[in-house]
């Protein structure tokens, strides 16, 4: 029997959106042979909101899903280096 450990990668990242600083969080999953964040993030009402990045070429991505207020979008770039730098460390 052959035991194999995957290391889990969870963190938490404040990042100023729409003039407040707000509390990001990063969870990595694998799904089948893609391996993708889950983050959520709590808007100015208290509900989660919950998307997904995925590795591009060019880094990491949004998934595309429901619609993200804008405020999540814009900061896709920033997340995306977010990412790669836990993912460094």
């Amino acid at each position: 029997m052959q035991i194999q450990f995957v290391r889990n990668i969870q963190f938490t990242r404040l990042i100023k959106a729409d003039g407040r600083l707000r509390e990001f969080n990063f969870r990595k999953m694998m799904l089948l042979q893609d391996t993708l964040f889950s983050i959520d993030v709590v808007d100015d009402r208290g509900n989660r909101i919950m998307f997904r990045m995925g590795k591009t070429d060019g880094g990491w991505q949004i998934l595309p899903q429901q619609p993200l207020p804008t405020w999540v979008t814009e900061q896709e770039k920033v997340l995306s280096d977010m990412i790669q730098e836990e993912l460094n460390n």
